[in-house]
């Protein structure tokens, strides 16, 4: 395993990476977007869009101005060893990243009632911004393998979480899960966007599972019923902005939990940006 300052750079490199850069799927569903476009309006929105992400990660400068928070996501091989300090050296490399991307300066001063109020001010530090909780997952192998996934505000406002009533039939899931995303297609108009749904039993649980879609899913290679929930989003016509067009989502990641007896699902989605999935990897063998 790398040294304690080896650990702090590999995490503030991934940071600025995810905050700057298109991964390889994404490239490839813009350009597939964009050779398939029929309405010229959102044509010019997708290559534009492209464009931006091209020149962020030629000049290392963030996707957006909305930086996003970060958000972790640690896979750790049965057989791996985590090294002493590591947890310390991953919290440094995040705060290391957010000063080099840079972060935007949002993080709230103040006690808990003046945090909720915003009422105390904000820091000027972008990394002052804290993470969300680390989340982890134990997978076979000796790697530890930690996915840095910036998340954006704007998506979250239109974020849901609420039971479904599946009457024992995955296309009532469906199709509750299409409509949840035209609706939030709706509100949100830096579009195209990507849909991110964890299945589960509880609303911690189901939230975790998107943000583990997200983390580990490819826009390339979508599942059948991914593709279904893209195509059925599509089909509202809203498209790029909300111009019209065909692209109103790119895609669609969804990580499908344990479930018990019950008469309900609960569904958790986060409707990302057209800059989302945000995130990069790395990787360290034992």
């Amino acid at each position: 395993m790398p040294s304690y300052d080896e650990i702090v750079k590999d995490v503030a490199e991934t940071l600025v990476k995810a905050g700057s850069s298109f991964g390889p799927d994404q490239i490839e569903v813009y350009e597939k977007a964009i050779a398939s476009e029929t309405d010229a309006s959102a044509a010019w929105v997708l290559k534009t869009i492209l464009e931006n992400a091209n020149v962020g990660k030629a000049e290392r400068l963030p996707l957006c101005d909305d930086t996003g928070i970060p958000h972790l996501f640690l896979q750790v091989g049965d057989e791996a060893s985590i090294p002493e300090g590591f947890f310390s050296a991953v919290e440094e490399g995040v705060r290391q990243g957010l000063r080099d991307l840079p972060g935007r300066p949002m993080a709230v001063k103040g006690n808990d009632q003046e945090r909720l109020a915003q009422s105390a001010g904000l820091y000027t530090d972008p990394a002052c911004l804290a993470p969300a909780p680390l989340q982890i997952r134990h997978v076979p192998g000796r790697d530890i393998k930690l996915t840095v996934l910036m998340y954006g505000g704007g998506p979250e406002i239109r974020g849901k979480t609420l039971r479904v009533f599946h009457r024992h039939s995955v296309d009532v899931v469906k199709n509750e899960m299409i409509e949840w995303g035209i609706e939030s297609a709706k509100l949100l108009g830096c579009l195209p966007g990507v849909l991110c749904f964890g299945i589960g039993r509880s609303n911690l649980e189901a939230a975790s599972l998107s943000l583990e879609a997200m983390a580990t899913g490819d826009l390339s290679k979508p599942s059948q019923f991914e593709q279904e929930i893209t195509d059925g989003v599509n089909a509202s016509g809203i498209g790029a902005m909300g111009l019209g067009g065909t692209h109103t989502v790119l895609g669609s990641f969804v990580k499908i939990g344990p479930q018990r007896a019950s008469g309900v699902r609960i569904v958790s989605l986060r409707m990302g940006c057209c800059f989302d999935p945000r995130r990069a990897s790395v990787t360290w063998t034992n």
